[in-house]
């Protein structure tokens, strides 16, 4: 007898190793109860994710339910937020409880890494997978990092090595290869990606501007240039690349893929003069790279500076859903 609705949710939902204190109510009624800290700002963010759209239909289902969390978790990063709950809406097209005890098992494991409850959600009948899922989070106030902070001089930093995703992409579509000693990493990346959420906590007071690359370097630094009403000069030699994306394509190639392809979930940020000696000291203690690679100017837009000054040239700057 196929598994209802509801029992779908009480097998494989209720069933959260971590009970966190300011929840009075979770999964099982119409609503939870939640008890938000009176002294925090409460930081609120949703994702869809559309099967064969953002993730391969028939990729690992332990991947799918990590990355449906990690791609919230970076956006409460980018915000400087300590994350706190989750709700999941799930279309599903049947009721496959093997792809379901799998899709959990990735959702919870790293739920429980960031102390994170699953309060509550929706199942229903589709199509076509589709997974929704609603992050919360706290900062006090006048903390939270935000896209309209960028000041002229400030410098510009994005962590760990941009690209990896896009180059993973590349090669599941074909459109390139690797040699198979970076294949796993570059899998690992595009499935799996690894929220900086100690690196958002850690640019509280240091950052001025952030956001979460999951659109492309150069487009989602715009959003920060749009918002602050600044420019920038970004240096595309400095960009850090990684190993596997080096090997895998020529040098400006390599660069191209590092300045738009998506999914990469890392951290753009800027920071004033004056905070660098405090970044520097604070980076040190990361465990993923942090590089300064271009400058805020007060000139708008974004100009791309490839080797001697001269003009680097982008196709396009990322991915947009109803452009690309």
């Amino acid at each position: 007898m196929p598994a209802s609705e509801f029992s779908l949710i009480d097998r494989y939902f209720s069933a959260q190793r971590v009970r966190r204190a300011d929840v009075a109510l979770g999964i099982g009624d119409d609503g939870a109860l939640l008890l938000p800290p009176g002294d925090q700002q409460l930081v609120v963010t949703l994702d869809a994710l559309v099967a064969d759209v953002h993730f391969f239909a028939d990729a690992d289902p332990e991947g799918i339910g990590h990355k449906a969390l990690a791609v919230n978790l970076s956006d409460l990063a980018a915000m400087g937020a300590t994350p706190a709950w989750a709700t999941l809406a799930l279309v599903l097209p049947r009721a496959d409880e093997a792809w379901l005890a799998r899709f959990r098992r990735g959702l919870f494991a790293l739920a429980e890494r960031h102390r994170m409850q699953l309060v509550g959600g929706d199942t229903t009948r589709g199509p076509t997978t589709v997974i929704t899922l609603q992050a919360h989070g706290f900062v006090p106030p006048g903390l939270a990092l935000r896209r309209d902070g960028a000041k002229p001089g400030d410098g510009i930093y994005v962590t760990g090595t941009p690209g990896d995703a896009g180059l993973a992409l590349a090669v599941a579509y074909g459109k390139t290869t690797v040699a198979a000693a970076h294949r796993d990493y570059l899998q690992a990346r595009l499935e799996r990606p690894q929220p900086r959420i100690a690196q958002g906590l850690a640019l509280r007071g240091i950052a001025s501007a952030a956001i979460d690359i999951s659109d492309g370097l150069a487009q989602d630094l715009g959003h920060i240039l749009e918002r602050s009403g600044v420019g920038a000069r970004l240096e595309v030699d400095r960009l850090p690349l990684s190993p596997a994306l080096l090997a895998g394509s020529d040098r400006r190639a390599a660069l191209a893929v590092a300045l738009s392809g998506g999914d990469d979930y890392e951290l753009c940020f800027t920071a004033p003069p004056e905070r660098v000696a405090r970044l520097e000291s604070t980076a040190l203690g990361w465990d993923c790279r942090c590089t300064r690679i271009g400058a805020i100017t007060a000139e708008p837009g974004l100009r791309l500076v490839g080797a001697e000054s001269s003009a680097f040239h982008l196709e396009r700057l990322g991915y947009d859903h109803f452009l690309s």
